[in-house]
């Protein structure tokens, strides 16, 4: 189970709009071995914005 986890771990997506929201999801590290950056929305900013891989 120990390699599963390594492959896709678990990543914490806070946004750039400075509200502090975050989501949590998994990434592939083959695929995307830089910090991952997805645009997804903001509820407290009530916009699409970049949520950025903090570690």
């Amino acid at each position: 189970m120990a390699a599963r986890t390594e492959l896709r771990p678990v990543v914490t997506l806070r946004s750039t709009a400075g509200t502090g929201y975050t989501y949590v999801t998994r990434k592939n590290r083959r695929n995307d071995p830089d910090r991952l950056t997805l645009l997804k929305y903001d509820p407290v900013a009530r916009a699409h914005v970049a949520f950025r891989e903090e570690r």
